[in-house]
């Protein structure tokens, strides 16, 4: 297995009279063995001089793929092979992560989280692109808080490894289509505007110096697949495999935006759409992200909720697992009806405000759940469940014939399955079937690394998938509005969770009747 950088160590012959050879063809000479074309970069040629007669001749060639050939991008004395790393990089909207790799051995050495500081500009990506209509100025101020993002996070592994990061052999970059329009510089309307013809989408290897990234190594930009279809859906694949199983197999990354991909080694159906700021906490009252302070479990037990907060600190707020966790403790206990409406007569904790003119349930010390951000969430949820039965219809299939479930991204990592499949946002199926995938994206970013055959992979991937309009299908809408409740209008489909849920309310009624 080759992947995108390599380091050999050369005992060269000076050059003689009767050998006037220069140092480069020299170099090209002893890498003749690779049998694959070599370049050297500009920066490796004003090395030459000062690294062969100091080190005596004997020196470690520092190459990198660049699509087509490996490109001699440094020069060290003595042998050096030992050391070659790598970067990943998993550009979110929300958050960018960067994993450090050692390229001999695959392992991780270090992750890094940092802030996007798009954020500055607009919570929600459709914000930052509009920002940048018709303005190149603002487009160059995302464009370089994109750059900022990744260069914090390089600066504080490199900080807290000794290892200088700026050295690396090769770096992939993972992100979603307006993710890499703002890394690069390009214009992202059309992401968004129909026809929905984006300016590029297979930017694939890129000189680091084009990113201004400081870098001597290429820069691989996982390609796209369509507009809301993006290089992090396509690296996940790669992480997940599912174009390589026997089986039908569905990958769904949802967060705001829900991708998914259904298919087999036979055929690959994909959509994308916007499911919402609810799932990841936001669009509710109290809810916030997975940060210090929040809800991530909710449990209710005869009248009382029972919460794990991240941080062991008194709860601030709800995150997105919390969240579904709650919905599906109200909905399981009789505490909500199927249309997400409250029923106060089951708890006092469930209390009319009249400032909202709406019910809502007190499920911490002065944090409520209001029936308006429980229909925020219902949106949301009835928006990925939707997608799947969708592109199920599609192609005459129901989730039965699906084998495994692959759930990514960080709401994917953390919610509860049982939780999720009680609230009709995963399907009712055994929970083994239901894989927690974690970051796809960072991970597929990973193996691309460390693999180039991957990479070769690709173009054929991308030409295997089909991509559904969500939009133009005939009864989308039809089957969200069914899909609202919970868990679903059509209760037959969920029968094990109809039947948790009458037995859950025997119980409590059983012991109200025995105190």
């Amino acid at each position: 297995m080759t992947g995108l950088c390599r380091k050999e160590y050369l005992e060269l012959i000076p050059p003689t009279e009767d050998d006037s050879r220069s140092a480069q063809v020299r170099i090209f000479d002893a890498l003749a063995k690779l049998k694959e074309p070599i370049q050297f970069s500009v920066k490796s040629l004003r090395q030459l001089s000062a690294i062969c007669q100091t080190a005596d001749w004997k020196i470690t060639v520092s190459l990198s793929w660049d699509g087509s050939r490996w490109l001699i991008t440094n020069l060290e004395a003595g042998d050096t092979t030992s050391v070659l790393y790598g970067l990943a990089v998993d550009l979110g909207s929300t958050t960018v992560v960067l994993q450090l790799v050692d390229c001999h051995t695959g392992k991780l050495l270090t992750q890094e989280s940092v802030r996007n500081h798009q954020r500055d500009k607009g919570l929600e990506i459709l914000s930052r692109i509009f920002y940048t209509k018709d303005r190149p100025d603002h487009l160059e101020e995302l464009r370089q808080l994109t750059l900022k993002s990744i260069l914090e996070g390089m600066e504080t592994i490199k900080n807290r490894t000794n290892i200088d990061v700026y050295q690396c052999g090769s770096m992939v970059i993972s992100g979603n289509n307006a993710m890499i329009h703002f890394l690069t510089g390009l214009d992202p309307l059309p992401i968004f505007a129909s026809p929905y013809a984006v300016w590029a989408d297979q930017l694939g290897f890129c000189p680091a110096s084009d990113l201004e990234l400081p870098l001597s190594c290429p820069v691989y930009l996982v390609p796209a697949r369509a507009n809301y279809l993006g290089g992090d859906i396509i690296s996940g694949l790669m992480d997940v495999d599912i174009q390589e199983k026997e089986g039908i197999q569905a990958f769904f990354d949802v967060g705001t935006n829900g991708e998914l991909v259904i298919g087999n080694r036979d055929f690959l159906l994909c959509g994308a759409g916007a499911a919402g700021p609810a799932l990841e906490g936001e669009a509710v009252r109290t809810g916030m992200r997975a940060a210090k302070g929040a809800v991530t479990q909710v449990r209710l037990n005869h009248g009382e909720f029972s919460l794990t907060v991240l941080g062991n600190v008194p709860p601030a707020g709800i995150c997105g697992s919390g969240i579904v966790d709650l919905l599906a403790e109200l909905y399981l206990n009789g505490w909500v009806d199927n249309r997400g409406k409250l029923m106060p007569e089951m708890s006092d904790k469930i209390v009319w405000q009249p400032d909202e003119e709406e019910y809502a349930v007190c499920y911490g010390p002065k944090l409520w759940f209001y029936e308006t951000d429980i229909q925020e969430f219902l949106k949301a949820k009835a928006a990925a469940s939707t997608m799947v039965q969708i592109l199920l219809q599609q192609i005459g299939l129901t989730v039965d014939d699906v084998e495994n479930f692959y759930m990514a991204g960080a709401f994917g990592i953390h919610i509860h399955k049982e939780s999720a499949v009680a609230i009709g946002m995963y399907p009712d199926i055994p929970p083994e079937r239901i894989h927690q995938a974690g970051n796809t994206s960072l991970n597929g970013a990973v193996k691309l690394l460390l693999n180039r055959s991957l990479i070769e992979k690709i173009p054929d991937l991308l030409s295997r998938m089909t991509y559904v309009q969500f939009g133009a299908v005939e009864n989308f809408l039809h089957e969200m509005v069914a899909a609202t409740a919970i868990p679903h209008t059509n209760l037959e489909a969920y029968p094990t969770i109809e039947a948790a849920r009458k037995l859950r309310m025997t119980e409590n009624a059983a012991a109200k009747t025995s105190d």
